[in-house]
């Protein structure tokens, strides 16, 4: 064999090579709407690093902010194939699968605990199956957003649901959002969570409800004089993936994308519930007026408003019991 030929050859093996290797390589961008600095975009970005350590190929892009997909057209840019990941919510989920509209109620779970319990049990589950059946997205992990309390940008008395009439409080868009609005006693704005700051220091909305680690992240604190702690939702959020994409992807990149979906999910849990722990002082320390009313109208409140509401008629009335009857 000639020497060039030698060196035509070992040419075209390392082009083979290179082209095996880029053959592997997945990009994988993640679109949330939580800020920067908040526990859930901090765990994105604690995806990327151990993904893209795994030596599977996986490249990862984190887009917090709503920053390349808006709040609320993430889902739908999984299921078009514009978009790979993200962190879904429950609400999301019932607008297509409206049986699992429950997950929405106030007042569902009793604690983290409680919730950490039902999405690592059956019921967790049966919840991801019906998901990657019916909407084609897979959840590769569970975190937890928060527990949502309600903010207002200039204080005022609370007691119970009937002394927040028309407060114009800020709520993601859609039904359920409406009804949890209706539960709280305000006046629902939906809007998208960018655009929540501007909104209050404006006077646009009166309020917004979010958990306290997310107003904290948001600076919130820096356009609003009070919160009020309705814990009316304790919140899970899913790191999910597009099904085309995931069935793109070898064994070893699904492994390594799950490994570090759950161990971002961890990540967010620890800091978000540590946070939880100090962030009454936090903010009091900011001269924010902090109010902790009795519960009971809320829940009472709460109880007529989903035994009238129509959209309830559908929720599956054996998982809902499942959720509750989980220790």
């Amino acid at each position: 064999m000639t020497t060039s030929r030698r060196t035509l050859l070992a040419g075209l093996g390392a082009m083979a090579v290179v082209s095996r290797v880029q053959a592997a390589e997945a990009m994988v961008r993640i679109s949330t709407a939580a800020p920067p600095s908040d526990f859930l975009a901090k765990a994105c970005e604690a995806l990327k690093a151990q993904a893209e350590a795994s030596g599977s190929g996986l490249k990862v892009s984190v887009h917090p902010a709503s920053t390349l997909f808006k709040q609320g057209t993430e889902v739908p840019a999984l299921q078009r194939g514009n978009l790979e990941m993200s962190t879904m919510t429950t609400f999301e989920v019932a607008q297509q699968i409206p049986e699992l509209g429950f997950l929405n109620r106030a007042y569902l779970f009793r604690d983290y605990t409680h919730m950490r319990h039902v999405f690592d049990g059956p019921f967790g589950a049966a919840y991801r199956k019906l998901v990657v059946e019916k909407m084609g997205i897979v959840i590769l992990s569970t975190a937890y957003l928060g527990t949502r309390q309600v903010a207002l940008a200039k204080k005022r008395a609370v007691k119970g649901p009937q002394d927040m009439a028309g407060v114009k409080m800020r709520m993601p868009a859609g039904p359920d959002w409406l009804v949890l609005g209706r539960v709280l006693g305000v006046s629902p704005v939906p809007m998208g969570m960018p655009e929540v700051y501007l909104a209050l220091k404006t006077g646009t909305i009166d309020g917004q409800e979010n958990p306290l680690s997310v107003f904290n992240a948001a600076k919130l604190f820096e356009v609003s004089e009070q919160i009020v702690l309705t814990a009316h939702m304790l919140q899970p959020v899913f790191f999910s993936v597009a099904k085309p994409f995931w069935d793109k992807l070898t064994a070893e990149q699904q492994a390594a994308l799950t490994a570090a979906s759950v161990a971002a999910a961890k990540g967010n849990d620890d800091g978000r519930l540590a946070d939880e722990r100090d962030i009454i002082g936090v903010m009091k320390g900011k001269g924010i007026a902090v109010d902790s009313p009795d519960l009971a109208p809320f829940r009472a409140l709460a109880d007529k408003l989903y035994a009238e509401d129509a959209a309830a008629k559908a929720w599956d009335a054996g998982m809902a019991k499942q959720v509750a009857d989980t220790q």
